[in-house]
């Protein structure tokens, strides 16, 4: 099954944020893309198991997002 795991830079905060409308209870936050990848990894089968859904084999589609104001 492929799951659809969107990750989006939040300004304020300087965070990389982790969201799915696929996998309940999926929010998770690193000041590093690459750490929020490693979380994300660790806690999508933990999450699905809670959730009494199929952990496997699965497929993980990470969209990223990060929008920046510079100045001319």
């Amino acid at each position: 099954m492929e799951y659809i795991i969107n990750l989006t830079w939040d300004n304020e905060a300087n965070v990389w944020i982790a969201t799915s409308h696929d996998i309940p209870g999926l929010i998770l936050e690193s000041d590093s893309f690459d750490d929020l990848l490693k979380r994300v990894r660790l806690a999508v089968p933990e999450l699905l198991a809670l959730n009494s859904s199929r952990v496997s084999p699965l497929t993980l589609t990470f969209l990223s997002e990060r929008k920046e104001r510079i100045a001319l």
